[in-house]
């Protein structure tokens, strides 16, 4: 890819195509529809609370990138946004399915993947997900599992990964010395109860002489 997005740009870019494939019949958005797709509670991690002007600025940087489309209606002054995700990286309904829900979602598992974007394409099971995530190494990527998780995570690479995602094994406790064999540690431990009884023997003689002194 020729182009890196900043996570407002992903946002927006996600919510274009969202809508597109969810609701076409209100597709392309204005912009006061667009912020709203942004900000929505529903199907978003996280949730943010942008405004005009912050989404304006996107959508400015956006189209320097060639992603997006300006259009004007018929008869309608009011200017609507489309995206161009698709046409630049010419992908399918199910590539697009599963980077809309990274863009939107972030980071999730096959299985997280495979329910959320049921809304936009229906996978008949995880090997479908994964087949999409595998053949598309420049879009996804697999990251480490964190500590406490069952299954790796995946995300997309539009934008780049904060340190916490590309270094996430650094994240994880450094493992345990071995242990020291039994039969090394008995040893040592002998060698420990030798050089106390030369002490306890160096401290009798010495206590010996002092009591001497009085007698």
């Amino acid at each position: 890819m020729d182009f890196v997005l900043h996570p407002v740009e992903v946002r927006v870019l996600g919510a274009l195509l969202e809508k597109e494939i969810t609701t076409p019949e209100y597709y392309p958005l204005s912009l006061n529809a667009l912020v709203n797709a942004c900000n929505q509670k529903s199907n978003r991690d996280p949730v943010v609370n942008y405004d005009d002007d912050l989404v304006e600025q996107a959508l400015r940087s956006l189209r320097e990138k060639n992603l997006l489309l300006s259009i004007t209606g018929a008869g309608s002054r009011v200017q609507k946004y489309g995206h161009r995700i698709s046409e630049r990286l010419n992908l399918g309904r199910p590539d697009l399915a599963v980077l809309c829900e990274l863009m939107l979602r972030g980071p999730q598992t096959v299985g997280e993947l495979r329910t959320h974007a049921a809304r936009m394409h229906s996978f008949d099971d995880l090997e479908q997900v994964q087949h999409v995530l595998d053949r598309s190494p420049e879009l996804f990527v697999k990251l480490e599992r964190r500590p406490g998780e069952k299954e790796c995570r995946y995300a997309q690479l539009l934008s780049e990964l904060p340190p916490a995602q590309t270094e996430a094994s650094s994240a994880a406790p450094a493992p345990a010395a071995p242990a020291a064999p039994r039969h090394d540690r008995i040893t040592a431990l002998e060698a420990e109860v030798a050089t106390l009884r030369v002490d306890v023997n160096e401290l009798r003689e010495q206590l010996a002489g002092f009591k001497k002194q009085f007698e």
